[in-house]
């Protein structure tokens, strides 16, 4: 509740030194604690119910469904046909909605470790929630790692939804969390990650496209935008076991008559394209050699690198 002052909710964190996101706040809806983190949930003016993890916006009822079926359709549209797709994170019930668009799933496993996330957002976030009601879906509540190391070469598409690289999520941005993802993919299967913001977090995304080229046979990064998200921005990691993957081509497409039948509002094919299309300054950034990168474009062309 410290994060509301004079009817104002601000996100502040390390990983965004020097800048907030604030909306004001009509209500708060929830506040406590799981036993891993600070959740709270508020109605806010302009952009609806808020759900906050450890201060930081996880999605907002205005902004969600660019985020949410992006990191759901990109990866599976890039299969020609994922039967089995695993879940890691994701308890606001977002992504299950967008994966449920896809009748060629056959199961959906989700993997998440606080039961409290799942609890809040089916009683204040009840459109994000509606993934629950897939008859395909079964939740595990707990740790993921654990999990894929009990089911290896178990799926065609791995999503992991994940909160920022910070506390437990850490791990998440690790190269000994992407060899478990790799070693829980059937042949030809494909995960997609939580990939942070290019204009904060350069260092860590050229971390993690060095070590995930070294582990699947193609490798790419796409973004999205989103208001409410550190500098209205958030990208994905994608990574393929299958060298003929091109993710900037997608395998399977929508029909516009689709696209309006399963209300999707973000994602189509010429969205998924272009989401893989970077700015000058990151492209240089990312194939740069590994020395720190300051995340402001330079006027001298030399690419934020110090």
């Amino acid at each position: 509740m410290d994060a509301i002052r004079n009817g104002w909710f601000s996100e502040l964190s390390p990983l965004w030194p020097g800048q907030a996101m604030s909306l004001e706040v009509e209500e708060v809806l929830y506040s406590g604690r799981s036993k891993y983190q600070d959740v709270l949930v508020f109605k806010s003016k302009t952009y609806g119910n808020v759900l906050v993890l450890d201060g930081v916006i996880q999605c907002t009822e205005r902004d969600e469904f660019s985020y949410q079926e992006m990191i759901a359709h990109l990866p599976l549209m890039s299969h020609p046909n994922p039967k089995k797709v695993l879940l890691i994170g994701g308890g606001d019930g977002g992504v299950l909605r967008e994966i449920a668009k896809h009748s060629c799933v056959e199961s959906v496993v989700q993997c998440e470790i606080d039961d409290k996330v799942i609890e809040v957002s089916k009683k204040y976030l009840p459109k994000m929630a509606s993934g629950y009601d897939n008859p395909k879906l079964t939740v595990n509540i707990g740790d993921g790692f654990d999990f894929m190391k009990k089911n290896k070469g178990s799926f065609d598409i791995i999503i992991t939804d994940s909160s920022d690289p910070i506390g437990p999520a850490e791990a998440l941005f690790q190269k000994s969390y992407y060899e478990l993802m790799k070693e829980a993919l059937r042949p030809g299967g494909i995960v997609c990650t939580q990939g942070e913001c290019m204009w904060l977090h350069l260092d860590l995304i050229r971390d993690m496209q060095e070590f995930c080229s070294g582990l699947y046979q193609h490798v790419d990064y796409s973004y999205c935008t989103i208001p409410t998200y550190p500098s209205g921005q958030i990208g994905f990691v994608l990574c393929s076991t299958n060298p003929d993957t091109n993710f900037m081509d997608p395998v399977r497409k929508f029909t516009d008559e689709q696209l309006e039948e399963l209300n999707i509002r973000y994602y189509n094919a010429d969205i998924h394209r272009a989401s893989f299309v970077l700015p000058q300054f990151v492209k240089k950034a990312l194939k740069a050699p590994k020395t720190k990168v300051n995340n402001q474009p330079q006027e001298d062309g030399q690419n934020g690198e110090k």
